[in-house]
């Protein structure tokens, strides 16, 4: 069973003062305007096939540990895409994971499992080797029954909205297939064109085909690669998108000229693009989607200072989002410079920065979201998506930049069940953090009850526009 004041400061009155914030909105509605769960799950609402498929095969914060004690990815059902035979066996694959559930504690990950297994699931006993079947035969039993079927734990989980990330040729199919079901539920598309943006991508020729086929426009400058651009953004829109996203490993910005930007294109149309005419056209596109999302209203998100793929063994045989990136020093001050400058001020433009380099939180993301009245802050991510992360967030740059040019929280997962088990780490770690404010008289009790409902909520409704 887990403890009631988990994740407070042991010592009194802010043991106290954190719990009754947290009581005062640990029932508040989620909203999670950036994920990556698959539309899939909910449009068709079948049982979850079995543990190790809901768990495991989908989650790579789960295997990449595993993988980092010598369990390698075949063992664990990861689907290869070099015709590396994996384990089919899903109560084996649970075995193995069950065996090594000890090393998750003291990680985020451990946390939001103790959370999903007994929250959610209502297992009453902690994973093991020795229990592990059995433990499989509960969770399987419960996956059969209508209570669990995905419509109905998002219910359970109270999600008000649930965003997912697609690329730009994506047809949406399964959230058209939602929005004709008679489902009340409100699950939006995000708009990630990485893949036509990226000139250094191998299938970025084929990317632009898709993109073609999706926009109806012949891609043959960069004019018209532009124009089919716009064109998806805006079937997003009518399919409730809200915003856009891009994962880069720089947020370098800079304007190119129409010829330089034209040359840039048609070397990467019909030749092989150099690595600086990567980065260019990135950094120009930054500034692209910036103007768009002037137009169009989306909220524009970046999320840089990830090397993609450092491990090229696993890329190779397994492909993307493995477990695999691994963070980079990240600047800003000077590479969002022209970007700021030339859309920082305007109030119909929102660009919510997030970043795996915690040396500039202080630095330069808080001074930066603190002055210019369209950047916000985007949670502690990935890597600092846990309690001392998201408390080292909190303490590096409210001073600075206030709560309020933050977004609150996203859960940012692919792992559906533990959408509740981040939110409400997430709300306990902010009461905590508020809790230590009160205590030392920097802000009363009234400051720290608002402040912990704007985290809870307000923020993120009033960024992503979620009404």
């Amino acid at each position: 069973m887990l403890n009631a004041h988990r994740y407070f400061d042991a010592s009194e009155p802010i043991r106290s003062i954190a719990y009754d914030l947290y009581q005062h909105i640990k029932d508040f509605p989620i909203l999670s305007p950036h994920g990556h769960v698959d539309p899939k799950i909910l449009a068709e609402n079948q049982p979850f096939p079995d543990p190790a498929e809901l768990i495991i095969i989908p989650d790579h914060y789960i295997y990449r540990l595993l993988y980092s004690q010598g369990i390698s990815l075949e063992s664990l059902g990861i689907p290869a895409r070099d015709g590396t035979k994996v384990e089919k066996n899903h109560r084996k694959i649970w075995r193995i994971f069950a065996n090594n559930f000890y090393l998750f504690a003291g990680t985020p990950t451990g946390v939001w499992l103790s959370h999903t297994f007994s929250e959610v699931l209502g297992i009453e006993e902690k994973l093991s080797g020795k229990n592990a079947n059995k433990i499989y035969d509960q969770i399987s039993e419960k996956l059969q029954s209508p209570e669990f079927l995905p419509r109905s734990l998002f219910q359970k989980f109270n999600i008000e909205v649930l965003t997912t990330t697609d690329g730009a040729s994506d047809s949406l199919i399964y959230h058209q297939k939602i929005k004709k079901s008679e489902w009340t539920g409100q699950m939006i598309p995000c708009f990630r064109p990485d893949a036509v943006i990226d000139i250094s991508q191998p299938d970025w020729k084929k990317d632009i085909k898709a993109l073609e086929k999706a926009a109806g426009i012949s891609i043959s400058s960069f004019k018209s690669f532009l124009s089919a651009l716009e064109n998806r953004r805006e079937f997003f829109k009518s399919m409730g998108a809200v915003s856009t996203d891009q994962g880069i490993q720089s947020p370098y910005t800079h304007d190119l000229s129409p010829t330089e930007i034209e040359a840039i294109f048609q070397r990467a149309l019909k030749q092989k693009p150099t690595k600086e005419d990567a980065r260019m056209f990135t950094a120009h596109m930054l500034m692209e989607m910036a103007r768009m999302s002037v137009e169009d209203g989306l909220v524009m998100q970046i999320h840089p200072g990830a090397l993609r793929n450092h491990n090229q063994f696993i890329y190779n045989r397994f492909g993307k989002d493995k477990g695999c990136d691994i963070p980079v020093r990240t600047e800003y001050t000077r590479n969002l410079y022209e970007l700021l400058n030339k859309f920082g001020n305007e109030s119909r433009f929102s660009l919510v920065v997030f970043t795996l380099d915690e040396s500039t939180y202080s630095r330069e993301l808080a001074p930066l979201a603190g002055h210019y009245p369209a950047m916000k802050l985007g949670a502690s991510w990935w890597f600092h998506d846990s309690i001392e992360g998201m408390m080292r967030f909190r303490q590096q740059v409210t001073e600075t930049a206030s709560i309020y040019n933050t977004v609150g929280f996203t859960d940012d997962t692919r792992a559906f069940l533990s959408i509740p088990a981040r939110h409400d780490l997430s709300r306990r770690i902010d009461a905590n953090y508020l809790a230590r404010l009160v205590t030392r008289h920097i802000i009363d009790l009234e400051d720290a009850q608002k402040m912990i409902r704007e985290l809870s909520y307000g923020l993120a409704k009033r960024t992503y526009n979620l009404y």
